[in-house]
């Protein structure tokens, strides 16, 4: 009873003193690089933090909104579901984004993107990680929607992937960063309509052979930047339900507004 006694006393002050180092390189590293707000260079408490006046100009999504898709619709709207999701429901079961993709939103989203801007990761992982609060408790596994092996050797990482490890270290959820596969390069699905989008990523994803078997059984949560019409969610969720998940529950940093349902 006493050696258990001393080895938790000594496990937890093991604990204090590991917060305690973690808290001094914080305020040192602070101290010689003041933080900023990443997107107008304002000084804030700490690192990762937008300054107010940035935060206020946040487009979070937000009730009403789908409770399959997750998109978010007007009052008007009748139901507790899109009229898309009351027609056919989607091969996952829930979607959820932190925001809505708009002229704010795009300037944290473009430069981890494209810019190689990964601080704003941690920006943008603390938001959906409230958005995912429902989502994160009951996923086995975060998997990130993959880029094709071409465009991720120019870009040299994949957001997805940024996210999805950001979220898994904080949720204390396992990722599996090389899950799914893109197995053919598609054009980018900015311009197209959301049949020509659905037609575009159509078996366009698989399921990494020796991934096989984590994914087998296990509720996934799929993670991306941005979802727009839930073409490449719908397909990746798909392929995981034919690898044999048991669900697929997809997470986003933003989600494009459907202007018909304003």
């Amino acid at each position: 009873m006493r050696s258990g006694w001393t080895r938790d006393a000594a496990l937890a002050q093991m604990r204090r003193l590991r917060r305690g180092a973690v808290g001094g390189l914080r305020a040192g590293l602070d101290f010689l690089v003041p933080p900023l707000c990443p997107l107008c260079r304002t000084p804030v408490s700490c690192q990762g933090l937008l300054c107010s006046a940035c935060f206020g100009r946040i487009g979070f999504v937000s009730a009403p909104l789908c409770a399959c898709c997750g998109v978010p619709f007007s009052a008007a709207v009748a139901g507790d579901h899109c009229p898309g999701c009351a027609e056919r429901r989607p091969a996952f079961t829930t979607a959820r984004a932190a925001l809505r993709y708009d002229a704010q939103s795009r300037r944290l989203i473009l430069p981890l993107k494209h810019a190689d801007r990964l601080e704003f990761a941690p920006v943008l992982g603390a938001m959906m990680l409230r958005a995912g609060a429902a989502l994160l408790p009951r996923a086995d596994l975060l998997v990130p929607v993959p880029l094709h092996r071409r465009r991720l050797f120019h870009r040299r990482y994949n957001q997805a992937s940024v996210l999805a490890l950001w979220l898994g270290r904080h949720a204390k959820r396992p990722v599996v960063a090389d899950g799914l596969v893109r197995v053919r390069e598609t054009a980018p699905l900015d311009e197209k309509t959301a049949e020509a989008r659905a037609a575009e990523v159509q078996d366009a994803f698989a399921v990494r052979p020796n991934r096989l078997r984590r994914i087998a059984g296990a509720r996934v949560l799929l993670i991306d930047d941005v979802m727009t019409s839930g073409a490449t969610a719908e397909q990746c969720a798909r392929t995981l339900l034919r690898a044999g998940a048991a669900s697929v529950d997809v997470l986003v940093a933003a989600r494009v507004p459907d202007p018909r349902l304003s």
